[in-house]
């Protein structure tokens, strides 16, 4: 039998279907030569530090660093899971091949070899790599299989971040709640989790410390039209004043108009980052809300792999647009125009030197049925950026007028367009509220040279304006190009490489710092609370806190996917920052100890009905730093209710009110921990 291993089981389900097995078994189903299985996301896990020393239970400074000989893995605590894998290892034992259909990205890559190595896997192992989960691309899939060595690198790259974070994240993470946490509350230290409270903090202390100063601006208006001084600002008021008088003496005179043609590209398609940037402006979706949308959407199979970096496809795609533009039906009247003629092939669109494991985001051409209102909402721009690349660009018309007043240059520009081009899909332009103010008029009236007459000068007062908060928008492009505010596209692609974090773990990070109550929300803004200041205050190293040093991690772990670089040399590079970090802390004879504070409770779109729960200090630190805040199961199908344990299956709570969420306990196992259906219902 060839037995395949999928990440979750609505994704067997579905291989299962084009395979042809059609016999549901416990925890698998067979038919056809097949036996498909299944993981929960993650079945095992990298071991506790008790579980190599068992002194390294107990939190304690005289026990730090510790840096196991050899890290090793070990299945999570849960009867269903411990359930399924016995399931997978019988069926892996006797098989005579086995596919890891995981997700096709690093850490689905670690999920099933982890599983695979626990369960002793000895025969041949082909990997599934594809980017969406139509039937079609299933099949195609399977008629290419690679084989498993291929992938070893990736491998190599997510098993030296987790060992990575586990050094780090353990290590720091005892030594600052044991030195700093007044023994009332783990004082979290992560690898990306840390720079990025440092980011917050950092343009936090920039406001603060801001003080405002005034400039003034010298404009005319002139037939209607308001003309700006070249002289730009002028800090000194009387020095404006001097310019004013003197403008005031004569008529304006235009000296030079120009007009020039110029075009707009479509914007860039979708990746994930760009993707969470544009919900958060449009609609307030939080990073997390937006990854869950684009990742039920990929498993409804109306998009494709969620969880990528690029904005380009590659070139094999372009045969198989025509099909997808054709099954979107519900947008005909835009994907007629370009249906039945060749379309344009854009090197800004398709590159192959620009697509590594997975294409940009765009819609697999599968009707979108049964969608939610959000759901909804992230589909529709998915799909009108992925028809605006293959429509005309739009063609600009820009006029510049200079003119002067005696010696005083004055200028003014304006922007027409001619053909709307790809603007058409996108219906009327609406306003980024974060852009930055523009000088451009609109249409200009026709100016003459050598023209001149009566204007109305004006000196206007204006005051330099602190630096804005974060956003989850902002934050996220920050973390993207390791803190450097960058808005142009080719800049920010050079930049990501060194980005913190990946795409599919940003949004958790930024969640993490909530559940740990570093930050809090003000309407969009992202904002430091006491015990988030004073915890990157009192961190010394800067490679903890340091976004720019950290993208070099990143880059590192890149290199390793890459082959470029050895992931023994990464590791140990970070034990010796290990051994300085904690070196540091204890020689740090200062009595610092930092506020901690009762965490607020916030209500988000994806968190309406969670209940509230009141953190209460605790005389000794929780077991480990990686647990999670004590917090109910909410359901994904209608964000209000709870999770409940029935007699064969888990239900939501508003199950009288006609919510229809339901897990089997022959599918998910009875007796899962709130925390277990949690990561679940995540990764569902």
């Amino acid at each position: 039998m060839k037995v395949c291993i999928a990440e979750k089981p609505s994704v067997a389900r579905e291989i299962a279907e084009v395979l042809g097995a059609k016999n549901k078994m416990k925890g698998y189903i067979e038919g056809n030569g097949y036996q498909v299985t299944w993981t929960f996301g993650h079945l095992c896990t990298l071991k506790e530090p008790h579980e190599y020393t068992p002194e390294w239970k107990r939190w304690s400074l005289s026990s730090l660093p510790m840096i196991p000989p050899r890290f090793g893995i070990k299945l999570i605590d849960s009867p269903s899971y411990v359930e399924q894998f016995q399931v997978i290892e019988k069926l892996m034992q006797n098989a005579e091949m086995v596919i890891n259909c995981g997700d096709a990205g690093q850490e689905g890559e670690l999920i099933q070899r982890w599983v695979m190595q626990k369960a002793g896997v000895t025969c041949p192992v082909y990997r599934l790599w594809i980017s969406s989960l139509t039937e079609e691309a299933i099949r195609e899939g399977f008629q290419k299989l690679k084989e498993q060595e291929s992938f070893n690198k990736l491998y190599e790259a997510g098993l030296s971040r987790a060992i990575g974070d586990w050094l780090l994240g353990m290590n720091a993470t005892r030594l600052y709640t044991l030195k700093y946490g007044q023994n009332r509350q783990v004082l979290s230290i992560g690898r990306v989790q840390t720079p990025t409270l440092a980011l917050i903090v950092n343009r936090q202390n920039e406001i603060a410390n801001f003080t405002p100063e005034p400039y003034w601006e010298l404009k005319t208006v002139y037939r209607n039209t308001t003309f700006s001084s070249t002289k730009g600002k002028f800090t000194d008021k009387t020095e404006g004043e001097n310019f004013l008088t003197v403008v005031k003496e004569e008529d304006f005179e235009v000296t030079d108009t120009s007009e020039k043609k110029g075009k707009e590209y479509p914007p860039r398609l979708f990746d994930l980052t760009s993707l969470q940037v544009e919900c958060n402006k449009k609609f307030a979706f939080s990073a997390e809300d937006t990854l869950k949308l684009i990742q039920s959407l990929y498993e409804k199979k109306v998009t494709t792999y969620p969880r990528v970096d690029t904005t380009f496809l590659s070139d094999d795609i372009y045969s198989k647009v025509p099909n997808t533009l054709k099954g979107m039906t519900d947008y005909a009247e835009l994907t007629a125009p370009l249906l039945g003629k060749k379309l344009p092939k854009s090197k800004k669109v398709f590159d192959d030197t620009k697509v590594t494991d997975h294409h940009a985001i765009i819609p697999t051409g599968v009707r979108p049925n049964n969608l939610s209102e959000n759901e909804r909402k992230v589909y529709d721009l998915v799909a009108r950026r992925f028809i605006a690349a293959f429509y005309p660009d739009c063609q600009i018309s820009t006029t510049t007028v200079l003119g002067k007043v005696g010696k005083v240059e004055f200028k003014v520009t304006g922007k027409q367009i001619l053909e709307p081009g790809w603007r058409v899909v996108f219906g009327a332009e609406q306003k980024d509220p974060d852009a930055e103010p523009s000088e451009e008029e609109g249409i200009l009236p026709e100016f003459v040279k050598g023209e001149r007459g009566p204007h109305e000068p004006i000196l206007g007062e204006k005051w330099t304006q602190a630096p804005k908060p974060y956003t989850e928008a902002t934050l996220l492009r920050a973390m993207e190009t390791a803190g450097k505010l960058v808005d142009n596209d080719e800049l920010r692609d050079a930049l990501k490489e060194n980005g913190i974090g990946r795409p599919s773990t940003r949004a958790a990070i930024i969640e993490t710092l909530f559940k740990r109550n570093y930050v809090r929300k003000e309407k969009k803004n992202l904002i430091a609370t006491p015990t988030g200041m004073e915890l990157i205050g009192t961190i010394q190293e800067e490679l903890l806190k340091s976004a720019e040093l950290t993208g070099l991690w990143e880059k590192k772990l890149r290199q390793i996917e890459k082959g470029t670089y050895e992931a023994r040399t990464f590791l140990e590079e970070l034990k010796q920052l290990v051994y300085q970090i904690v070196s540091n802390v204890f020689s740090d004879t200062s009595a610092r100890t930092i506020t901690i504070q009762e965490a607020v409770e916030e209500k988000s779109a994806a968190e309406k009905g969670k209940k509230k729960t009141k953190s209460k200090p605790k005389e000794k630190p929780v077991k480990e730093e990686t647990a999670p805040a004590e917090t109910k199961p909410i359901c994904p199908m209608c964000r209000k209710g709870s999770i409940l344990r029935g007699k064969t299956a888990y239900g939501c709570s508003e199950y009288k009110n006609g919510c229809s969420f339901r897990l089997d306990y022959a599918t998910y196992g009875e007796g899962l921990s709130d925390a277990q259906l949690i990561d679940i219902l995540n990764k569902r």
